[in-house]
């Protein structure tokens, strides 16, 4: 493992903060998780009547003024609503009081797949029916994928490496993939990182209809994600934000900051084979899973639990437990894996970064979260995922996966910080 690096280069977690379906915080969403409880419900953000799919993922009674500036926070879009909410509850876990010590050397790097898309489609709806001297002047801003990043970046003053990673359902893994990379290459100490998705609307609702994508199992909200199990009948959208405070090790120490977990290695990959189904012999995601071990410096014997990308899809499903039996072979079945989205849904941009965060409290519990309304085993998903019910199991060395519409793979190995 990466413990022979030099402390400069190991990167560790110090804070974390969440917004899900489960709750506007840490505590929250692990509360949810461990206890298997589904936070899909009946859409209530528009009228969803005539469409086949009529539940999401919302994150419920959400306040933004709660948490920021009104003012501001009508100027800017949900997502980045989102993202300055989960950096104040990251910040603090951390113990990082503002103004930052060094904010040269604390950097942003935020995934999402469409950011404020929602804001480009009601300003569209203004200008054809009210004109153009109607639209809001905040709509060009408000409207970039590169939003949230900026929203963080302006609240915590950090002045250092600054970007976006916009790999659809991959984007919230690879952005914390890569800050750490950026830390290890040593152009910041610090980095403020994750994903973030803000947009059950009609048209992504309709859009995702039109590909029959979505699960229709409307009159069990709770019971719609069904990962792996054998009637699965498509994903839930949803929505949310994970953020998570990386630091170098040597960076953690001398502040004396609390370590949650140690970023071990990531990795990406592409199918290069369809712009939304993925390759049927998992090639691209074993890559993702091969080279995120190898950089990692783990051995497929030394990997204690999977966080599924697993959507509920049946033939993404299918195809990962595919990839996985290539990549750990007989080992693969002796190892837990669940499906965080089978109670959150899938949040797009920010489900990899949840997801971390939830694979971060597995290995702060030794608890493994089920994978809910798995009931009906299906030939081609046939390793151990979890069924319904936590287990309590030492996971010192984790893997977590994301895949995404247009072949894009990426996988994060986390660790218990050993010093």
């Amino acid at each position: 493992m990466r413990s022979d690096y030099p402390d400069d280069r190991r990167v560790v977690i110090t804070g974390m903060g969440a917004i899900t379906p489960l709750g506007h915080s840490i505590p929250e969403l692990w509360d949810g998780l461990a206890n298997g409880r589904s936070g899909v419900a009946p859409i209530t953000q528009f009228d969803a009547e005539s469409f086949p799919t009529r539940i999401a993922g919302e994150v419920k009674d959400f306040d933004p003024a709660k948490y920021m500036n009104p003012k501001e926070a009508r100027r800017i879009a949900r997502c980045s609503q989102f993202a300055v909410t989960a950096l104040k509850e990251a910040l603090a876990d951390a113990g990082l009081a503002l103004p930052l010590e060094d904010e040269e050397k604390v950097g942003v790097l935020i995934g999402t797949a469409l950011g404020g898309f929602d804001q480009g489609v009601a300003g569209n709806d203004i200008l054809h029916t009210k004109g153009w001297a109607r639209v809001s002047p905040f709509l060009s801003t408000a409207t970039l994928p590169n939003m949230p990043a900026h929203h963080v970046s302006l609240e915590a003053s950090a002045k250092g490496p600054n970007f976006t990673v916009v790999t659809a359902c991959a984007s919230g893994t690879q952005a914390i993939g890569e800050a750490t990379e950026i830390i290890r290459r040593g152009a910041a100490d610090v980095m403020l990182c994750g994903g973030v998705e803000g947009l059950i609307t009609d048209f992504l609702i309709g859009a995702f209809s039109a590909m029959r994508v979505l699960s229709t199992y409307n009159d069990e909200p709770e019971k719609a994600s069904r990962p792996f199990d054998k009637n699965r009948d498509g994903f839930i959208l949803s929505e949310g934000c994970g953020l998570m405070v990386l630091e170098s090790l040597s960076h953690a120490r001398r502040r004396g900051a609390r370590i949650h977990a140690e970023v071990l290695g990531q990795a990406s990959s592409s199918d290069a084979f369809h712009i939304a189904a993925p390759d049927p012999e998992g090639e691209g995601a074993a890559r993702a899973m091969r080279w995120a071990l190898q950089n990692a410096g783990v051995g497929v014997d030394q990997v204690s639990y999977i966080n599924a990308h697993g959507p509920g899809t049946p033939q993404g499903d299918a195809v990962e437990t595919l990839a996985i039996k290539k990549v750990f072979g007989q080992c693969a079945y002796s190892l837990p894996i669940s499906s965080t989205k089978s109670m959150i849904g899938h949040c797009m941009g920010g489900a990899g970064a949840i997801e971390a965060i939830a694979c971060i409290l597995m290995i702060a519990h030794g608890v493994i979260h089920p994978t809910i309304n798995y009931h009906d085993p299906d030939p081609d998903c046939d390793l151990d995922y979890v069924p319904n019910v936590a287990r309590e199991q030492p996971v010192p060395v984790v893997l977590s996966n994301s895949f995404g519409l247009g072949g894009q793979n990426a996988c994060l190995v986390l660790g218990r910080f050993d010093a």
